[in-house]
Parts: structure tokens; sequence; C-alpha cells
């Protein structure tokens, strides 16, 4: 099955992280959340992965080259970015015969996509408690009878989950007319085929659309979650690591440290003395946590550095970021209701009773710097020493 993993998208909403990176290349448990997709599709059987890139295309093809875990892999590009029927049709040219698509930021399950390739032709959903903001699909026993993108009023809770397999004849179906917001839409491909065939539906137990920072967090939750403990790199005699961690080869534990997992620390980082690292967190390459240093539940990227004395929960730190001592992460509001953060100007709750905040690429703060839950430091941020910051930056 020749598998199309649409991954040429910018990722506002998830800004400032993807500033220099496309969102499908951010870390989820040591690799690319794309990979994470690429994994599933290899599992169920894809004999060729077709990826659409765009923004930062480069550093897609470089991750994947020219294969992936012994299955072709071709680098499509998307010129322009008008829908997801267009991102399929750039890559058109090279399709056969029936084909799948997956989208490059959804998590998957192995079973789900299995069942999805033997199913064809076939539209993944899942039940959502409010619908309004997918494509929904309306369904009978054993058929999908109709799809809608993102209707004021659902026909039914089941949400597209942005999976399929099309019949070879959907090719030649892509040049769709624009929707009202002007873009070529997948769903309008689906409905033509619905129209034509008999569609399984396919309904997912679990699935996640990873398109804002706190879904970046589950997504590592979800998949450090599915570790084994592995210690290759050198951890002191007198550290103490509880349940899954992995050390990779490379990676320091300084004598006193405590690591409760599922945590990951990749090659190069840097665990200091006394540090306490706490469950669903990921220290990416050459990251460092310093003396007395306590991170939980949070992803600290290549290069970051929490040296001394602070405290980090519940947060997305970017690349070569670097906090000054006694700098101190807020997490939880008084009054309890979910944590807001600005995404695309708009202040949206994450649905967490705890988050803290998101750092872009290289921001640095001042000694015991203060950084209010739901605070967002853009790229190259600066805070002063003894500041407190309640507001974006």
């Amino acid at each position: 099955m020749q598998t199309v993993i649409l991954a040429a998208g910018r990722g506002t909403r998830m800004r400032p992280l993807t500033d220099t990176r496309p969102k499908p290349m951010l870390p989820v448990a040591g690799k690319p959340l794309v990979a994470h997709i690429a994994d599933v599709a290899v599992d169920a059987g894809a004999t060729e992965l077709l990826l659409v890139v765009g923004y930062e295309a480069d550093t897609v093809r470089k991750y994947f080259r020219e294969s992936y875990r012994g299955v072709p892999v071709t680098a499509v590009t998307q010129e322009q970015q008008r829908g997801t029927a267009d991102a399929v049709r750039a890559a058109s040219d090279q399709l056969e015969g029936p084909f799948a698509v997956l989208n490059g930021d959804n998590l998957y399950t192995p079973e789900a996509v299995e069942q999805l390739f033997e199913s064809a032709p076939s539209i993944a959903g899942i039940r959502v408690d409010d619908p309004t903001n997918y494509g929904v699909l309306s369904v009978d026993d054993t058929t999908v009878t109709d799809i809608v993108e993102k209707p004021p009023d659902p026909p039914s809770d089941f949400a597209n989950a942005g999976a399929y397999v099309f019949p070879a004849a959907a090719r030649e179906w892509l040049r769709v007319d624009p929707s009202e917001r002007g873009e070529y839409e997948l769903t309008d491909v689906a409905a033509r085929v619905i129209e034509e065939d008999e569609v399984t539906p396919v309904e997912l137990d679990r699935w996640l659309d990873v398109g804002r920072p706190w879904e970046l967090l589950e997504a590592n939750e979800w998949k450090l979650a599915e570790l084994d403990r592995r210690i290759d790199g050198t951890v002191a005699e007198d550290a103490h690591l509880r349940g899954p961690v992995v050390v990779e080869n490379g990676a320091t534990v300084e004598p006193g440290a405590v690591i409760e997992g599922p945590v990951m620390i990749r090659a190069g980082a840097h665990v200091g003395p006394n540090a306490y690292v706490r469950g669903h967190t990921l220290l990416e390459e050459r990251s460092e946590v310093g003396h007395s240093v306590e991170i939980k539940n949070s992803v600290v990227m290549s290069d970051a550095s929490v040296p001394h004395l602070s405290y980090v929960g519940d947060s997305v730190l970017g690349r070569d970021v670097n906090f000054g001592a006694g700098t101190v992460v807020g997490n939880l509001r008084h009054d309890d209701e979910p944590v807001r953060l600005t995404i695309k100007g708009e202040r949206v709750s994450t649905g967490r009773r705890k988050f803290g905040v998101v750092v872009g690429d290289g921001a640095k703060t001042g000694i015991d710097t203060s950084l209010n839950a739901g605070v967002t430091l853009s790229t190259g941020a600066r805070t002063e020493p003894g500041e407190r910051v309640l507001r974006d930056r």
C-alpha cells in the first residue's frame, strides 16, 4: 500500500516552536512526530512512503533520506499551502493503485492503521464530545454515508480522524473545486469516493491531533509511556532510576539524581547532582539539567539548559534555551481553572489544570525569573534578573 503522509504545514498554532522548523519534526519520545506516523504505516504494510513536504522541507528530507526502516521514501514538495487535496495531488504522479493518506501531525495506534489498510476503501473516525471543530462522518452499520467539513450542526459525534485509504480512481478526483476558504479539501475527494463506492468506517479508540503546544506534551505522554527501560549512558552508582527510564549512550546522570520514569534522556544530555526528573519528561540531545533542578512532565529540546536551582513543570522549552539560576515556572492556577495559552493571538483553554510555559528557541531568562502559568516566551526573548513575567514576551 503506497502511503502519502502530509507533512507540509507550517504549524502556526504551534508557534514559537515552529518558527524555524516544521511541526512534524518536533520531538516526541526521541524521534520526530512524523516518524511515529511513518512507523505505524510501515507496521501496517506500507510499500512506499510518499512524504509531502513544504515549509523547511530539507529538514524532513534529511531525516528520512531515501528509505525508512527498509521502505522506500519519496519526498515531494507542495509549493503552496492550498489544502489537503492539493497536498495529495503533489504526490499523485507517483501513485499507481489504491493509496493511503495519513496526516503527518496525528498519532494513531498501529492496530488502527492496519485495520484501515485491510478495510479499503476506508476512512478512520473517532467519537468526540465536540465535533464542531472537525469533519464529521455519517455512518450506518458498515458503510460511511456522508462526510461534512466542520458543520455548525454536526450530524453525529463521529469525527474524521484524517486517515484514509482511497481507490486508484481517486487520483483523478484530486482536482476538486476549492472550498469557501479557497482551499482544496481532501474531504471533498472523500465525499466523491463515498458516492462511487462502499467506504468502510474504521472507529479508533485512541487518536491525537498534535496542533498546539499542550498537545505536544500529550503526544510525549503517550509515547514515553510505551518505553522499555534501557541504560546505555553513564549513571552514577548513587543516582536513583525508577521505572521505565532510557539513558542513551553519551548521556550522563550525576550522583544523587532521582529519575522517575517514564523519562528519556538522549545522547549528550546531562543530569546534574541531586536533580529530580519526574515522569513523562523528554530531555533531548545535549540538554542540561543542573544541580538541584526539578523537571516534571516537560519537553526540553536540544542544547537547552536549566542549570541551577530551578523548577520547570508541564512545559515545552525550545532549542538552545537558557534558564538563569533560580528560574521558577508556575503551572497551576489558584482558581483551579484550566490554564490558558495564546494561540494565533487569542487566549485559548489548554483543558489542562496544570500547564506551565512555552519557550521559543534561543530564549534566555535572568536569574530568579518567575514565569506565570500560560506564558509564552518568543524566539530569542530575554527577561531581566528577578523579573515576574505575567504576560507573553
